[in-house]
């Protein structure tokens, strides 16, 4: 039996707003854009990892009121799980984030438990993370 990630779900205020950022900041590209009784959700995939997907949609789509509600509360909080991405090219990557006026929450650094990374939030606020192995 083999068993694989294939959609992660990532809620976001505007989802026309972010994919200017998981598009052009991050390199992702568009792989499905719904309508749904007036909501919308785009999956979107890297070349270099044809079978994972994030999946792009509002508090509100696919929930009821007061689920949308809680899940809006917790996006403007800043609460919801961060995003982590790798790179083989950490400050390329950086560069391409930094030159959309992403808000950079921590310039590339080597943590001491190997990776080196850093973190921006997306226009939403949710925190996206882009971490590059350690080279021994």
């Amino acid at each position: 039996m083999t068993i694989a990630l294939q959609y992660a779900n990532i809620t976001v205020n505007d989802v026309d707003e972010a994919l200017t950022f998981y598009g052009d900041a991050l390199g992702l590209e568009v792989r499905n854009d719904v309508a749904n009784g007036g909501f919308r959700w785009v999956t979107l995939g890297s070349p270099s990892q044809p079978g994972l997907e994030i999946v792009l949609s509002a508090p509100h789509a696919g929930r009821s009121q007061a689920d949308g509600d809680a899940m809006q509360q917790l996006l403007t909080k800043g609460s919801l799980p961060m995003l982590v991405f790798a790179t083989d090219d950490l400050d390329a990557a950086y560069d391409r984030v930094l030159a959309t006026g992403a808000e950079v929450l921590q310039e590339p650094i080597d943590q001491a438990w190997g990776p080196r990374d850093c973190a921006f939030r997306d226009p939403s606020g949710n925190t996206v993370r882009i971490s590059q192995a350690a080279s021994h």
